[in-house]
Protein backbone atom coordinates (compact mmCIF):
# COMPACT_ATOMS: atom_id res chain seq x y z
CA UNK A 1 0.00 0.00 0.00
CA UNK A 2 2.56 2.27 0.87
CA UNK A 3 4.57 1.98 -2.38
CA UNK A 4 1.11 2.22 -4.21
CA UNK A 5 0.83 5.34 -2.43
CA UNK A 6 4.33 6.92 -3.35
CA UNK A 7 3.50 6.00 -6.92
CA UNK A 8 -0.09 7.89 -7.27
CA UNK A 9 1.65 10.63 -5.50
CA UNK A 10 4.62 10.64 -7.66
CA UNK A 11 2.35 10.87 -10.61
CA UNK A 12 -0.50 13.61 -9.47
CA UNK A 13 2.48 16.10 -8.25
CA UNK A 14 4.05 15.79 -11.43
CA UNK A 15 0.75 16.56 -13.12
CA UNK A 16 0.40 19.61 -11.39
CA UNK A 17 4.48 20.77 -12.20
CA UNK A 18 2.95 21.06 -15.07
CA UNK A 19 -0.37 21.93 -14.84
CA UNK A 20 0.18 24.41 -12.19
CA UNK A 21 -0.18 27.94 -14.07
CA UNK A 22 -0.50 31.49 -13.27
CA UNK A 23 -4.46 31.44 -14.55
CA UNK A 24 -6.14 33.92 -14.39
CA UNK A 25 -9.91 34.97 -14.47
CA UNK A 26 -12.78 33.36 -17.09
CA UNK A 27 -15.80 34.62 -18.40
CA UNK A 28 -17.27 36.26 -15.13
CA UNK A 29 -16.48 39.26 -13.07
CA UNK A 30 -13.38 40.65 -14.82
CA UNK A 31 -13.92 39.35 -18.04
CA UNK A 32 -17.08 41.39 -18.36
CA UNK A 33 -15.22 44.15 -17.27
CA UNK A 34 -13.07 45.35 -20.31
CA UNK A 35 -10.54 48.24 -18.40
CA UNK A 36 -10.21 45.69 -15.64
CA UNK A 37 -9.22 42.94 -18.26
CA UNK A 38 -6.77 45.11 -19.42
CA UNK A 39 -5.23 46.29 -16.53
CA UNK A 40 -4.34 42.28 -15.52
CA UNK A 41 -3.37 41.86 -19.20
CA UNK A 42 -0.82 44.66 -18.54
CA UNK A 43 0.41 43.82 -15.07
CA UNK A 44 1.42 40.06 -16.48
CA UNK A 45 3.26 41.69 -19.26
CA UNK A 46 5.10 43.77 -16.46
CA UNK A 47 5.84 40.18 -14.40
CA UNK A 48 6.81 38.12 -17.50
CA UNK A 49 8.95 40.93 -18.36
CA UNK A 50 10.79 41.18 -15.19
CA UNK A 51 9.53 45.09 -14.77
CA UNK A 52 8.79 44.31 -10.84
CA UNK A 53 8.70 48.06 -9.73
CA UNK A 54 5.34 48.69 -12.69
CA UNK A 55 3.37 45.55 -11.20
CA UNK A 56 2.05 47.46 -8.33
CA UNK A 57 0.42 50.94 -9.21
CA UNK A 58 -1.63 48.46 -12.11
CA UNK A 59 -2.15 45.78 -9.33
CA UNK A 60 -3.41 49.08 -7.14
CA UNK A 61 -6.19 49.79 -9.22
CA UNK A 62 -7.25 46.40 -9.72
CA UNK A 63 -7.64 45.98 -5.88
CA UNK A 64 -9.77 49.24 -5.70
CA UNK A 65 -11.92 47.67 -7.96
CA UNK A 66 -12.26 44.32 -6.77
CA UNK A 67 -10.92 44.20 -3.62
CA UNK A 68 -11.93 40.81 -2.66
CA UNK A 69 -10.73 38.68 -5.46
CA UNK A 70 -8.43 36.02 -5.65
CA UNK A 71 -6.94 37.87 -8.88
CA UNK A 72 -4.97 39.86 -6.65
CA UNK A 73 -3.34 37.21 -4.62
CA UNK A 74 -2.66 35.26 -7.50
CA UNK A 75 -0.73 38.53 -9.32
CA UNK A 76 0.91 38.93 -6.01
CA UNK A 77 2.08 35.20 -5.80
CA UNK A 78 2.93 34.87 -9.51
CA UNK A 79 5.39 37.92 -9.31
CA UNK A 80 7.05 36.82 -6.35
CA UNK A 81 7.20 33.49 -8.14
CA UNK A 82 9.29 34.71 -11.27
CA UNK A 83 10.90 37.48 -9.28
CA UNK A 84 12.90 35.18 -6.66
CA UNK A 85 13.27 32.56 -9.17
CA UNK A 86 13.10 29.49 -7.26
CA UNK A 87 11.09 31.14 -4.85
CA UNK A 88 10.92 27.65 -3.03
CA UNK A 89 14.98 28.60 -2.33
CA UNK A 90 13.83 31.73 -1.01
CA UNK A 91 13.62 31.41 2.92
CA UNK A 92 12.46 35.38 3.20
CA UNK A 93 10.03 35.16 0.53
CA UNK A 94 8.88 31.42 0.80
CA UNK A 95 6.13 31.52 3.82
CA UNK A 96 4.74 34.75 2.07
CA UNK A 97 4.12 32.86 -1.38
CA UNK A 98 2.69 29.98 0.82
CA UNK A 99 0.37 32.73 2.43
CA UNK A 100 -0.98 34.41 -1.14
CA UNK A 101 -1.57 30.77 -2.80
CA UNK A 102 -3.80 30.28 0.54
CA UNK A 103 -5.75 33.23 -0.24
CA UNK A 104 -6.09 32.78 -3.21
CA UNK A 105 -7.69 29.14 -2.34
CA UNK A 106 -9.83 31.49 0.33
CA UNK A 107 -11.72 33.97 -1.73
CA UNK A 108 -12.00 31.52 -4.79
CA UNK A 109 -14.26 29.29 -2.32
CA UNK A 110 -16.53 32.42 -2.19
CA UNK A 111 -16.60 32.63 -5.73
CA UNK A 112 -17.45 28.64 -6.20
CA UNK A 113 -21.07 29.45 -4.81
CA UNK A 114 -22.37 31.40 -7.28
CA UNK A 115 -23.12 29.83 -10.70
CA UNK A 116 -21.82 32.06 -13.22
CA UNK A 117 -18.47 33.08 -11.17
CA UNK A 118 -17.83 29.38 -10.59
CA UNK A 119 -15.57 28.41 -13.98
CA UNK A 120 -13.66 31.68 -13.16
CA UNK A 121 -13.41 29.90 -9.32
CA UNK A 122 -11.88 26.65 -10.83
CA UNK A 123 -9.35 28.37 -12.10
CA UNK A 124 -7.88 29.78 -9.69
CA UNK A 125 -8.15 27.02 -7.34
CA UNK A 126 -6.69 24.39 -9.56
CA UNK A 127 -3.76 26.84 -9.52
CA UNK A 128 -3.78 27.61 -5.91
CA UNK A 129 -3.98 24.06 -4.65
CA UNK A 130 -1.04 22.69 -7.36
CA UNK A 131 1.06 25.63 -6.41
CA UNK A 132 0.73 24.58 -2.54
CA UNK A 133 1.17 20.81 -3.80
CA UNK A 134 3.99 21.84 -5.18
CA UNK A 135 5.37 22.98 -2.41
CA UNK A 136 4.67 20.44 -0.06
CA UNK A 137 6.86 18.19 -2.42
CA UNK A 138 9.49 20.12 -2.87
CA UNK A 139 9.73 19.71 1.33
CA UNK A 140 9.39 15.90 0.56
CA UNK A 141 5.95 16.17 2.74
CA UNK A 142 4.46 13.70 0.20
CA UNK A 143 1.11 13.42 1.64
CA UNK A 144 0.03 16.75 2.02
CA UNK A 145 1.45 16.96 -1.62
CA UNK A 146 -0.91 14.11 -2.52
CA UNK A 147 -3.92 15.86 -0.62
CA UNK A 148 -3.52 19.25 -2.22
CA UNK A 149 -2.65 17.76 -5.86
CA UNK A 150 -6.11 15.52 -5.55
CA UNK A 151 -8.19 18.70 -5.07
CA UNK A 152 -6.47 20.30 -8.23
CA UNK A 153 -7.10 17.44 -9.94
CA UNK A 154 -10.53 17.99 -9.57
CA UNK A 155 -10.57 21.07 -10.61
CA UNK A 156 -8.74 20.54 -13.67
CA UNK A 157 -11.59 17.89 -14.70
CA UNK A 158 -14.10 20.86 -14.20
CA UNK A 159 -12.26 22.43 -16.66
CA UNK A 160 -12.80 20.24 -19.41
CA UNK A 161 -16.61 21.20 -19.20
CA UNK A 162 -15.75 24.64 -19.34
CA UNK A 163 -13.33 24.61 -22.00
CA UNK A 164 -15.69 25.20 -25.26
CA UNK A 165 -16.67 28.52 -24.03
CA UNK A 166 -13.51 29.93 -22.83
CA UNK A 167 -9.78 29.03 -24.47
CA UNK A 168 -8.31 29.81 -21.66
CA UNK A 169 -9.50 26.27 -20.63
CA UNK A 170 -7.67 24.80 -23.25
CA UNK A 171 -4.15 24.72 -21.75
CA UNK A 172 -5.14 23.20 -18.60
CA UNK A 173 -7.07 20.91 -20.78
CA UNK A 174 -4.22 20.12 -23.14
CA UNK A 175 -1.40 19.64 -20.73
CA UNK A 176 -3.39 17.28 -19.34
CA UNK A 177 -4.62 14.86 -22.42
CA UNK A 178 -0.61 15.39 -23.43
CA UNK A 179 0.68 14.18 -19.96
CA UNK A 180 -1.56 11.27 -19.17
CA UNK A 181 -0.03 9.76 -21.90
CA UNK A 182 3.33 11.06 -22.06
CA UNK A 183 3.96 10.34 -17.86
CA UNK A 184 3.44 6.66 -17.59
CA UNK A 185 5.32 6.10 -20.83
CA UNK A 186 8.46 7.57 -19.05
CA UNK A 187 8.08 6.30 -16.08
CA UNK A 188 6.30 2.79 -16.93
CA UNK A 189 5.62 2.02 -13.00
CA UNK A 190 3.03 4.33 -12.80
CA UNK A 191 1.09 2.70 -15.74
CA UNK A 192 -1.25 0.72 -13.54
CA UNK A 193 -2.37 3.51 -11.58
CA UNK A 194 -3.24 5.69 -15.20
CA UNK A 195 -6.54 3.40 -15.09
CA UNK A 196 -7.64 5.29 -12.73
CA UNK A 197 -7.50 8.50 -14.31
CA UNK A 198 -9.28 10.14 -17.37
CA UNK A 199 -8.14 9.15 -20.33
CA UNK A 200 -5.94 11.68 -22.81
CA UNK A 201 -4.50 11.85 -25.81
CA UNK A 202 -1.04 13.10 -26.43
CA UNK A 203 -1.76 14.96 -30.35
CA UNK A 204 -5.08 16.60 -29.12
CA UNK A 205 -3.52 17.85 -26.32
CA UNK A 206 -0.78 19.63 -28.21
CA UNK A 207 -3.85 20.95 -30.33
CA UNK A 208 -5.27 22.36 -27.39
CA UNK A 209 -2.42 24.18 -26.44
CA UNK A 210 -1.69 25.21 -29.89
CA UNK A 211 -5.10 26.87 -29.46
CA UNK A 212 -4.71 28.45 -25.89
CA UNK A 213 -1.39 29.68 -27.78
CA UNK A 214 -3.34 31.73 -29.94
CA UNK A 215 -6.71 32.42 -28.71
CA UNK A 216 -6.15 32.42 -24.97
CA UNK A 217 -6.08 35.59 -23.61
CA UNK A 218 -4.27 34.57 -19.74
CA UNK A 219 -2.80 31.35 -20.98
CA UNK A 220 -1.31 32.49 -24.39
CA UNK A 221 2.12 32.91 -23.05
CA UNK A 222 2.16 30.05 -20.63
CA UNK A 223 0.60 27.93 -23.66
CA UNK A 224 3.52 29.04 -25.86
CA UNK A 225 6.33 27.69 -22.82
CA UNK A 226 4.94 24.92 -22.26
CA UNK A 227 4.59 23.93 -25.86
CA UNK A 228 8.43 25.00 -26.40
CA UNK A 229 9.40 22.85 -23.43
CA UNK A 230 7.67 19.84 -24.13
CA UNK A 231 8.88 20.28 -27.89
CA UNK A 232 12.27 20.12 -26.43
CA UNK A 233 12.11 17.45 -23.73
CA UNK A 234 10.26 14.92 -24.91
CA UNK A 235 9.13 15.33 -29.14
CA UNK A 236 12.80 16.66 -30.15
CA UNK A 237 11.25 19.47 -32.39
CA UNK A 238 13.73 21.67 -32.16
CA UNK A 239 12.22 23.99 -34.68
CA UNK A 240 8.52 24.29 -33.14
CA UNK A 241 10.00 25.15 -29.91
CA UNK A 242 12.26 27.13 -31.18
CA UNK A 243 9.56 29.37 -33.35
CA UNK A 244 7.45 29.21 -29.57
CA UNK A 245 10.22 30.87 -27.65
CA UNK A 246 11.51 33.16 -30.08
CA UNK A 247 8.22 35.04 -30.22
CA UNK A 248 8.44 35.39 -26.43
CA UNK A 249 11.92 36.61 -26.49
CA UNK A 250 11.00 39.20 -28.73
CA UNK A 251 7.97 40.19 -26.62
CA UNK A 252 9.52 39.34 -23.38
CA UNK A 253 13.45 40.31 -23.72
CA UNK A 254 14.02 40.39 -20.29
CA UNK A 255 12.61 37.74 -19.25
CA UNK A 256 15.84 34.94 -18.62
CA UNK A 257 14.21 31.59 -18.23
CA UNK A 258 12.82 32.20 -21.94
CA UNK A 259 15.83 33.61 -22.84
CA UNK A 260 17.97 30.36 -22.22
CA UNK A 261 15.42 28.10 -23.65
CA UNK A 262 15.60 29.90 -26.55
CA UNK A 263 19.38 30.11 -26.67
CA UNK A 264 19.19 26.36 -26.01
CA UNK A 265 16.69 25.74 -28.72
CA UNK A 266 19.18 27.47 -31.00
CA UNK A 267 22.16 25.63 -30.12
CA UNK A 268 20.25 22.20 -30.68
CA UNK A 269 19.30 23.22 -34.06
CA UNK A 270 22.65 23.82 -35.05
CA UNK A 271 22.06 27.81 -35.52
CA UNK A 272 24.84 28.43 -33.69
CA UNK A 273 25.51 32.10 -34.85
CA UNK A 274 22.01 33.03 -34.03
CA UNK A 275 22.98 31.84 -30.24
CA UNK A 276 25.70 33.71 -29.75
CA UNK A 277 24.34 36.98 -28.87
CA UNK A 278 21.76 35.45 -26.32
CA UNK A 279 24.80 33.62 -24.53
CA UNK A 280 26.80 36.62 -23.81
CA UNK A 281 23.59 38.32 -22.40
CA UNK A 282 23.14 35.27 -20.28
CA UNK A 283 26.58 35.86 -18.97
CA UNK A 284 26.08 39.04 -17.93
CA UNK A 285 23.42 38.09 -15.96
CA UNK A 286 24.47 38.07 -11.92
CA UNK A 287 22.11 35.71 -10.74
CA UNK A 288 24.32 32.53 -9.47
CA UNK A 289 20.66 30.80 -10.92
CA UNK A 290 22.59 31.49 -14.32
CA UNK A 291 26.00 30.28 -13.87
CA UNK A 292 25.46 26.82 -14.75
CA UNK A 293 23.16 28.04 -17.57
CA UNK A 294 25.76 30.08 -19.22
CA UNK A 295 29.03 27.92 -18.44
CA UNK A 296 27.02 25.04 -20.24
CA UNK A 297 25.29 27.12 -23.20
CA UNK A 298 28.64 28.89 -23.74
CA UNK A 299 30.74 25.37 -23.76
CA UNK A 300 28.20 23.80 -26.40
CA UNK A 301 28.82 26.79 -28.29
CA UNK A 302 32.26 26.59 -28.21
CA UNK A 303 32.51 22.79 -28.61
CA UNK A 304 29.83 22.74 -32.21
CA UNK A 305 30.56 25.94 -33.48
CA UNK A 306 34.22 27.03 -32.82
CA UNK A 307 35.74 23.11 -32.30
CA UNK A 308 37.50 24.11 -29.55
CA UNK A 309 37.15 21.22 -26.88
CA UNK A 310 39.80 22.45 -24.47
CA UNK A 311 37.51 25.60 -24.15
CA UNK A 312 34.65 23.76 -23.98
CA UNK A 313 36.08 21.41 -20.86
CA UNK A 314 36.58 23.88 -19.09
CA UNK A 315 33.59 25.49 -19.09
CA UNK A 316 31.72 22.25 -18.89
CA UNK A 317 33.75 21.63 -15.58
CA UNK A 318 32.97 24.41 -14.34
CA UNK A 319 29.12 24.02 -15.49
CA UNK A 320 29.06 20.50 -13.19
CA UNK A 321 30.14 21.78 -10.36
CA UNK A 322 27.54 24.23 -9.69
CA UNK A 323 24.52 24.07 -7.82
CA UNK A 324 21.40 22.85 -9.74
CA UNK A 325 17.79 23.54 -9.47
CA UNK A 326 16.00 20.25 -10.52
CA UNK A 327 13.05 21.90 -12.29
CA UNK A 328 15.04 24.73 -14.15
CA UNK A 329 18.66 23.94 -14.41
CA UNK A 330 19.01 20.25 -13.94
CA UNK A 331 19.36 19.48 -17.92
CA UNK A 332 21.92 21.86 -18.51
CA UNK A 333 23.92 19.80 -15.92
CA UNK A 334 23.36 16.43 -18.26
CA UNK A 335 24.49 18.39 -21.20
CA UNK A 336 27.66 19.33 -19.52
CA UNK A 337 28.14 15.71 -18.57
CA UNK A 338 27.60 14.93 -22.37
CA UNK A 339 29.94 17.52 -23.80
CA UNK A 340 32.93 15.87 -21.32
CA UNK A 341 31.55 12.48 -22.60
CA UNK A 342 32.04 13.51 -26.48
CA UNK A 343 35.18 15.54 -25.41
CA UNK A 344 36.15 12.04 -24.00
CA UNK A 345 35.65 10.09 -26.95
CA UNK A 346 37.66 12.75 -29.57
CA UNK A 347 40.67 12.48 -26.93
CA UNK A 348 40.30 8.58 -27.14
CA UNK A 349 39.72 8.09 -23.28
CA UNK A 350 36.10 5.24 -23.34
CA UNK A 351 36.63 4.68 -19.99
CA UNK A 352 36.00 8.40 -18.98
CA UNK A 353 33.58 8.65 -21.90
CA UNK A 354 31.42 6.05 -20.55
CA UNK A 355 31.92 7.72 -16.82
CA UNK A 356 30.19 10.14 -17.49
CA UNK A 357 27.49 9.04 -19.60
CA UNK A 358 26.15 7.14 -17.14
CA UNK A 359 26.08 10.52 -15.14
CA UNK A 360 24.05 11.19 -17.93
CA UNK A 361 21.58 8.57 -17.60
CA UNK A 362 20.92 9.27 -13.87
CA UNK A 363 20.22 13.17 -14.98
CA UNK A 364 18.79 14.05 -17.99
CA UNK A 365 15.20 13.98 -19.18
CA UNK A 366 15.49 15.12 -22.42
CA UNK A 367 14.80 11.79 -25.39
CA UNK A 368 17.97 13.19 -27.20
CA UNK A 369 20.36 13.63 -24.47
CA UNK A 370 19.02 9.70 -23.04
CA UNK A 371 19.44 8.68 -26.73
CA UNK A 372 22.66 9.82 -27.07
CA UNK A 373 23.99 8.04 -23.76
CA UNK A 374 22.45 5.04 -24.18
CA UNK A 375 23.75 4.65 -28.05
CA UNK A 376 27.38 4.61 -26.61
CA UNK A 377 26.54 2.52 -23.30
CA UNK A 378 24.90 -0.38 -25.17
Amino acid sequence: MKRMFLVVTQLIVFLFIALSFPPLPARAQILYDTPTQELVLEAIDHIYNYEFAAVEPVARQIRAKYPNHPVNAMLKAMQMQWQYLPVKDNKAMSGQYAKLLEECIAKAKVLEKNEKTRPEAAFFSMAGHGYVALIHNYNDEKMKAASEAKKAYDYVMAGFKYMNHNPEFYFSSGLYNYYIIRYPEDHPIVKPVVLFFKDGNREEGLRQMDIASKKGMFTRTESSFYLARIYLKHEQRYDKASSYLGNLVEKYPNNPIFLMKHTEALLLLGKYEEAEPFIEKLKKRNEPFFSLVSHTLEGMYLEKQSRNDQAAQRLYLTAIRQPRDEEYTKEYQAFAYAGLARIAIRAGDKRKATEYYKIVSDLAEYKGTLKEAKNFLK
